[in-house]
Order: structure tokens, then sequence, then C-alpha cells
């Protein structure tokens, strides 16, 4: 078999093909419409390795609704050997028609890992994405999550587009993990210490310089969203990750968010992300199974007639092998979506359908080891549809999804495929 080809997609946005290797592990694979022409826009993560010493942010772009893309561009990254990595961008885009990437960039101190401990770095394109000019470091409030040198940045991932919040203006979630300094020592494992933050861009849409960008974030500190590790039982330890966002019929926003207990977390704002419930097991419906995922991310996108659809892998960290939710180098497969509606009476907000395939790597490794800084090598990759996005545009919608962080793909979201998966009335 192709192995481009293993997991069916309709549209293939990357695949590697550089003779130094630095593109063979891309992930975080963000696409948009460009403001003015309405072309299609991806941004992602690239390099040899996650969080090796030569991870960038690539950018392409398609004229053809996604059929063919051209050649990434490089937004930014390490100079040489420098190691002075950019990871994990995201776009806000202006109603003006700037551009802001915005992204993690490593200064040259490590508290947690080179991916996660950086400043907030804006760069901005005001010609739909084209070139990339120099913008400013955002700043990130210091707070109990952070080392006790205020010299050493923060450590921090967004991970998913942001979505406008019921009074329209741009909001985004973010995993803060707490200071190797100061969280409790690791024994072994997955030990960080992490929880769910947000960010809102209260004058993004004014087209200002990225220097005079003005931030709000929420949930900070020991108000941020949290949910213990079930695995350290002797100490506080939460491991609540990578929040994605949707706006309900109601202008509540709902949140879903990866743990360590094999299943989905939630939680939900009445008041534009000031406060939050407090983060409990996502289930289909109201007294209804729980959804189960190992430690990846479980992103929930909104369509345009009111529907939810969230892709998910549907397993508590046993599938393929796999010892726990941690064992993520097993068990991140196959992926399923499933339909949820809104329920303006139920506890929970959102009821979701039954899974429904998705794809799978059927097991077959591929892709780069794992090599950063104070992390396990992991070996080659089976993990399929993580760190996803989804458009749509005149009845369109494409989820856009990496498989084994290696290929970058689209598949087409039909009603006819998502008609397995009617939530429960």
């Amino acid at each position: 078999m192709d192995e481009l080809f293993r997991t069916k997609p309709d549209l293939v946005v990357y695949h590697p093909h550089r003779a130094d290797a630095n593109d063979v592990d891309n992930e975080h694979f963000l696409v948009f419409f460009a403001p003015k022409s309405n072309d299609l826009i991806a941004i992602w993560t690239q390099g040899n390795a996650e969080g090796s010493q030569y991870q960038h942010i690539a950018c392409a772009r398609s004229r053809d609704d996604g059929k063919t893309w051209s050649e990434p561009i490089t937004i930014d990254g390490p100079c040489g050997d420098d190691g002075m990595i950019a990871s994990w961008a995201f776009p806000v885009v202006s109603k003006t028609g700037r551009i802001y990437c915005i992204f993690n960039k490593h200064i040259g101190m490590i508290d947690c890992h080179r991916a996660e401990t950086g400043v907030m770095r804006c760069k901005y394109s005001d010609d739909d994405g084209v070139t990339w000019l120099d913008g400013a470091d955002l700043p990130i409030p210091r707070s109990t999550m952070d080392h006790p040198d205020e010299t050493i940045p923060p450590n921090w991932i967004v991970w998913q587009k942001p979505i406008r919040d019921s009074k329209g203006r741009w909001f985004v979630g973010v995993t803060r993990h707490k200071s190797a300094a100061t969280r409790p020592a690791m024994t072994g494992g997955w030990q960080g210490f992490d929880q769910c933050e947000f960010i809102r861009f209260d004058n993004a849409d004014e087209g200002v310089h990225p220097k005079d960008l003005k931030l709000t974030w929420l949930a900070q500190g020991e108000n941020g969203l949290r949910v213990n590790n079930p695995e350290r039982t002797d100490v506080d330890l939460s491991i609540c990750e990578e929040p994605s966002l949707v706006l309900l019929p109601d202008n509540r926003l709902f949140c879903s968010m990866r743990t360590m207990t094999g299943r989905i977390y939630y939680s939900v704002s009445a008041d534009d992300g000031e406060t939050w419930t407090k983060p409990e097991v996502m289930r289909y419906s109201d007294g209804g199974e729980e959804v189960l995922q190992p430690i990846v991310c479980c992103p929930i996108y909104a369509l345009s007639d009111g529907r939810f659809i969230l892709l998910y892998h549907n397993n508590d960290g046993h599938a393929g092998g796999g010892k726990g939710p941690g064992d993520s180098d097993k068990n991140r497969r196959p992926a399923y979506v499933a339909l949820g509606e809104y329920r303006p009476n139920a506890h929970q907000p959102i009821w979701f359908g039954k899974p429904v395939f998705f794809c799978d790597s059927d097991g077959v490794t591929l892709g780069p080891a794992q090599n950063g800084d104070n992390m396990k090598a992991m070996p080659f990759r089976v993990e399929v549809a993580t760190y996803t996005s989804f458009t749509e545009r005149s009845g369109v919608r494409i989820l856009w999804y990496p498989d084994r962080k290696y290929y970058l793909l689209g598949r087409y979201i039909t009603d006819d495929y998502m008609s397995g998966s009617k939530p429960k009335e």
C-alpha cells in the first residue's frame, strides 16, 4: 500500500521530500481562509523530530480549495544550528485583513522543554500571508505556574485556532505547564503539572501593530482549569491540557480538554471566559456513557448549521496494546468523529451521537522519533488525526489532519458520512 493514502485522504497538503529530512515531523496543522483572497492558508510546526533544534513554522497556500498546495515557506525558526526554534503557531485574522501569526519562540532558556519554554512572539502579514514581517513579543502575565526567576519565560502551548466569543472578540485556549522548579518531583512517566487557561484578543480587529495588541488572560494561576492525575495520588498533580472551544447558541463557551483519566473532560463559561464550571467527564448525553480518550487532543468544531463534531480516539488508553492513557506511542489510533447537537435544557449542553470511524494507521509505523529535551525517546509513530483543524465554506467541510505526524492531509465531512451519528433526543 502507498502509505500516503493509507488513511484514505481526499486532499494532500504536504508529504516529506526534503533531502535534509528537516520536514519529516509535521504537526499542529492549522488551516484557515485568507482574509483578502479567500485562499486557504496552512501553518504548521515542522522539523526533523518533535522539539528538535530545527523545529520551525511552515506556511503553504492553496488557490483551488485545497486540491493543490504551494511549497511551504518558513515564517520563523532557528538560524542554522542555534536551536532557537519556533513552535505551535496559530493565526489571528483581523477584520482589516492583517494576519497575526503567534507562536512559542525559544530564546535559549529551558524550564520544562525547549518547545514549551518561550516568549509569545508575533509576526504579521498585510498581503494575505505571502510575506511575514517582524512584530513584537506579547506579554504573558506571571503566575504561580511559572519559574521563580522572572527572566525564565513561561511554559505554554496554544494548539487550536481562536474562535469568536459572544461579543465577536477572538478567544483561544492555552495549556500552561507548571515550572519544573516548583512542580511535584517527577517519578517517571507522564508527570508534568498543567492546566487550561485562556486569552482574549481585545483589539485585534483594529489591525494594530503587534506591540499594541491588547490581551486579556483568563483562568490564570490558581483559577486555571485542572483535573487531577489519577496515576499520582500522592501529590496534587493536574493534567488538564489542550483546550478546544466552541460557542453555544445561548452564547456560552464550551471547552473540551484532554486528561490522564482516560476520558475527555469539559467545562462551560457563561460570561465569555471570565469564570468556568468545574471540569467534569464528558458523556454522550446526561447520564450516558463516558467519552473515552487517552492523553491526546480531542477537538470540537462548530458547523455552520448549529451542530458540532468531536474528533477523538474512543479508547481509555489500552488500544493498540497501550498500558494506559499516557502510553501515547500506541493508543492514539484509530480516530473517530461524533456528531454533536445542542440541548438547551441539559446539564451537558452538547450531546453526541455514536462514534463514526474516521481513519487508522493500521498500526504501521511511520514518522520521526521524539527526541526533545526532558522527554523519553519514542519509537516511530502510529498515531492518526492528532493536532488537526477544520474549515467550512459554501457547504464544503474539510477536516485537516496529520497522519503519524508525517503527512498533512484533508478529508471531506459530508452529511452522508455523519448520518450514522445521531445524538440522543
